[in-house]
């Protein structure tokens, strides 16, 4: 048995919440121990839910492992993620998502959940094994050439037609190539400046409403990738208006950061720790995401952590690799871009990096109220802390963070997976 003590749920008033055999057993207030767990000034909100986590394992074990990327996760708060297929090999069989969810089962610090490739190898030419991901011991709900597009009109139809047997989601990563080749960052007034290829914000809004239309055409379940401009909003507003089942996340760096940095960093222009995939984009941009997550038209947030090593990233600008890693700062972020700014409630931010995307990935065990017959999945969280970001104190193995010296609020003070503690007073356990 354990009690956590003086923890305010949702940042309500403060209680006690008893675990015994790995669920919640009591919620009320008083309940005290000679060895419980005080959480006085903390919210505790249930274990985050990422959607979209590159763990790198198997193959580039060099810039992330399923151990160190799970203790990276359990350091944000997390008790769950999805491990996207962009593996080697690609995880585009029943037998590579098998060989993540054993490592997940042997080796995490938080429940690992194998992302599935819609395409064999990510190559857009042919299904890969959907089916059999799905009825493998990984259970495979979610499909995602992420890092590509699944820009063939007909295989996407099928995709969506194939998971709808067994519920599962086509997560599309939105990316029309043709419009994308050799772009270095978002196309506008930054990019001209400073001559860089352009990357269009209508090749991800073209994407999307195209896979929108093949959604409803098959009744199937699409989710939508990281989102990054006010006209896929848009779309995504206008598809779900109509009661198609769409879903969208959007990442912590696209709701605080713009493509002004990759011009005006603290340490000078053309940083490559600021090029991603989608880029950043506008502050007009930033504040219509903002808005629709605040409203429900986007569903989630999910970090997209993306670790690379350090000769991958300290290069020069139009060699270095597309990402930034983001589990341990994700929820401080958010707190920065929604919560401080009125748009969000600790309720409202629980409901989108928790519930809903246990919800869109069946996690059935995850995202849970925490309430009495409850699995015991919860975060503690400081948000008076004020931090600066230190890429040297992460779990991760990989350090390409674009907060490095910044100050973010909010702390991360415990992890329990299911009652065990895997974070507390902010050290892995």
């Amino acid at each position: 048995m354990m009690i956590i003590k003086n923890v305010r749920i949702l940042g309500g008033e403060p209680v006690s919440i008893r675990i015994a055999d790995g669920v919640i057993a009591e919620v009320a207030p008083g309940m005290d121990a000679p060895e419980a767990i005080d959480g006085a000034g903390a919210i505790a909100l249930p274990g985050l839910v990422d959607l979209h986590t590159h763990l790198r394992e198997p193959g580039r074990e060099d810039a992330e492992t399923v151990r160190t990327g799970t203790q990276s996760a359990a350091r944000g708060g997390y008790t769950a993620v999805h491990a996207m297929a962009n593996t080697s090999p690609v995880a585009d069989t029943a037998g590579v998502v098998e060989q993540v969810w054993r490592l997940g089962r042997e080796h995490a610090l938080c429940d690992v959940h194998p992302v599935g490739a819609v395409t064999v190898g990510l190559e857009g030419r042919q299904l890969a094994e959907l089916g059999a991901m799905a009825d493998s011991a990984a259970r495979v709900r979610v499909f995602s050439d992420d890092g590509k597009c699944v820009d063939d009109a007909v295989l996407m139809r099928r995709a969506l037609e194939y998971v709808k047997a067994f519920d599962g989601v086509v997560a599309q990563h939105a990316q029309e190539p043709r419009l994308t080749s050799g772009a270095q960052m978002n196309e506008g007034v930054v990019s001209g400046r400073l001559g860089l290829a352009g990357w269009p914000a209508v090749a991800e809004e073209a994407i999307i409403a195209r896979d929108c239309l093949l959604a409803a055409h098959v009744g199937s379940r699409l989710h939508v990738c990281h989102v990054s401009t006010a006209g896929s909003v848009e779309i995504i507003r206008w598809a779900k208006s109509k009661g198609w089942n769409v879903t969208a996340e959007v990442t912590p760096h696209h709701l605080l950061l713009t493509d002004d940095l990759v011009e005006e960093s603290p340490v000078g222009a053309y940083n490559p720790i600021y090029k991603v995939n989608p880029p950043l984009r506008t502050r007009a941009d930033v504040e219509a995401l903002r808005a629709a997550l605040a409203d429900g038209t986007i569903d989630i947030v999910a970090t997209d952590h993306a670790p690379h090593p350090v000769e991958d990233k300290e290069t020069e600008w139009s060699a270095a690799a597309l990402g930034m890693v983001g589990l341990e700062t994700a929820l401080s972020v958010v707190q920065e871009a929604m919560v401080e700014t009125g748009l969000l409630d600790w309720a409202g931010v629980a409901q989108r990096m928790s519930a809903l995307p246990a919800r869109i990935g069946r996690l059935p065990g995850q995202g849970r109220p925490l309430e009495a017959g409850e699995p015991a999945n919860i975060m503690l969280y400081d948000p008076t802390a004020r931090t600066e970001v230190d890429p040297s104190a992460f779990a991760s193995k990989s350090r390409n963070t674009p907060y490095e010296g910044m100050t973010l609020p909010g702390r991360v003070v415990a992890t329990f997976l299911r009652g065990r503690p895997t974070v507390l007073e902010g050290k892995l356990v």
